[in-house]
């Protein structure tokens, strides 16, 4: 029987938790919490509730993902203005660096190690007594993927190996890995990278809730397990270009999604556990209002460029690309599960002058034998029951599909001798759904986080205070006495 990703991830979950708590804490074996007193401890601390977060973000991804698909026809993308700037530099970190155990390993550690990294290191700081940390690490997972939802659902960009001709999509193109994405991640959506916004978010909140002790990092008693997150990170950075996901400008954007999250994460944590007093303590009605308008305002600037997005793409709808391929490349587009009585249709034009494209659309689970190795075996998909359409040149092809609780592939071939060294195609899928609202109601939390973080920062730096400090403006003043 073949392994399941999921089920090999939670199994790794399983193994490596207790392996990785014992390995970071040989020299500092007094802070174990033993056995005996993990339930006192999850009660006394509430760390029930950080189980109950991890369920909601898991329940908020499902929603952004539902979104993301039906949205994408007025929503459009923004990978042609990322591929002016960048070029093809992704395409030549992964031809310089290519071989088969190197793509083993880095395949491994982008699905398993990331999703590992971000449940052990809740289960690591509550385990050595850290409940500070266990909270901040907790809500970097939650509000991280917060923020970054308007620019997942607004400001698209395509993954690399969707754009770049000749660039492979060496982990979605590999079968056992294919299933698992394609039913679990749109597998667009590149811009920005949560490989590294989340895990940086942690290093951040590592370093800020040391220095504002005024310790320095390599005093801290976790300082080895913040490097192995460092270490990690770095990895990251590298395996998201190598594999043909993500590109460079991705890099700087999920540092920057991480360091909002942090920074909030930093001043919210300790209101929440009453470490200053009560919750509203020294909430007044003047600052509710300052707080209203000076985020609002942010707030708001931030939605009127969503509107300027969306309207930009619906007027350039015609001339929109939506895939480029490189003589001899395949790929493909998702066309997620639909519901029972739903249907979708898909609106494929072939944008090359002189040179046909080639489609099959088919069940994920009979693709699969066709993938392996980040390569897919086109002469192979016709076995496997996929029927072969040939789409002339500036032609638009309309499939409606409506079987429920299956996912469908549709397949891009353009052959090797077809004549177009780059073919371009335009790929519109209608859901029949009017996703806006909630995708707007949705970047609600994102927006106003945004806000937030510039005017506190805005506010310390006007205050002469250090940018970490994370104590509320009512205690300012006897911060200074002290």
């Amino acid at each position: 029987m073949d392994l399941n990703p999921y089920w090999v991830m939670m199994g790794l979950v399983v193994v490596l938790t207790p392996l990785t708590c014992w390995i970071f804490t040989l020299n500092q074996k007094q802070r174990r919490t033993p056995l005996r007193d993990i339930a006192q401890i999850i009660h006394e601390k509430r760390y029930y509730l950080h189980v109950m977060g991890y369920l909601i973000i898991i329940k908020w991804k499902a929603l952004t993902d539902n979104l993301n698909e039906p949205m994408k026809r007025l929503t459009g993308h923004w990978t042609d203005w990322v591929y002016a700037i960048e070029g093809d530099a992704t395409l030549w970190v992964q031809e310089f660096f290519r071989n088969s155990y190197l793509t083993d390993f880095l395949n491994f550690h982008y699905l398993f190690i990331y999703l590992f990294l971000i449940y052990i290191t809740t289960v690591y700081y509550a385990y050595v007594g850290e409940r500070d940390m266990t909270d901040k690490v907790a809500l970097n997972y939650l509000l991280i993927y917060a923020i970054a939802v308007p620019y997942y659902l607004f400001f698209n960009v395509e993954v690399t190996s969707s754009w770049i001709p000749g660039m492979d999509a060496i982990l979605y193109h590999d079968g056992w890995y294919a299933e698992f994405y394609a039913t679990h991640d749109p597998l667009d959506n590149a811009v920005p990278s949560l490989h590294i916004a989340i895990p940086f978010g942690i290093i951040l909140l590592n370093i800020l809730h040391v220095r504002e002790k005024g310790m320095k990092m390599k005093e801290w008693a976790h300082y080895r397990y913040h490097v192995f997150i460092v270490i990690n990170t770095i990895l990251f950075a590298f395996t998201i270009l190598y594999l043909g996901i993500h590109w460079i400008i991705d890099i700087p954007l999920g540092m920057v999604i991480g360091a909002l999250g942090a920074f909030f994460i930093h001043n919210l944590q300790p209101r929440l556990r009453n470490d200053h007093g009560k919750t509203f303590e020294g909430v007044t009605k003047e600052k509710v209002i300052r707080h209203a308008i000076v985020e609002g305002f942010i707030g708001l600037m931030l939605l009127l460029s969503i509107f300027a997005a969306v309207s930009y793409q619906e007027a350039n709808m015609d001339e929109r690309v939506s895939f480029r391929l490189g003589e001899g490349d395949t790929t493909y587009e998702i066309i997620q599960r639909l519901k029972y009585g739903d249907t979708v249709e898909v609106e494929v034009t072939n944008l090359a002058e002189d040179a046909d494209l080639y489609l099959v659309i088919i069940q994920l689970q009979a693709a699969l034998p066709s993938m392996a190795e980040g390569s897919i075996n086109w002469t192979n998909l016709s076995d496997e029951g996929g029927q072969e359409i040939r789409v002339s040149p500036g032609q638009t092809l309309i499939i409606t599909l409506g079987q429920s609780d299956v996912w469908h592939l549709l397949l891009m071939h353009n052959p090797v001798d077809s004549g177009a060294e780059i073919m371009d195609v335009r790929v519109l899928n209608d859901y029949g759904k009017d996703s806006m609202l909630n995708a707007y109601l949705l970047s609600i939390p994102s927006l106003w986080i945004t806000g937030f973080v510039i005017h506190r920062l805005v506010r310390l730096k006007m205050a002469n205070k250090s940018l970490i400090n994370s104590l509320p403006s009512h205690k300012w003043e006897s911060d200074e006495q002290e």
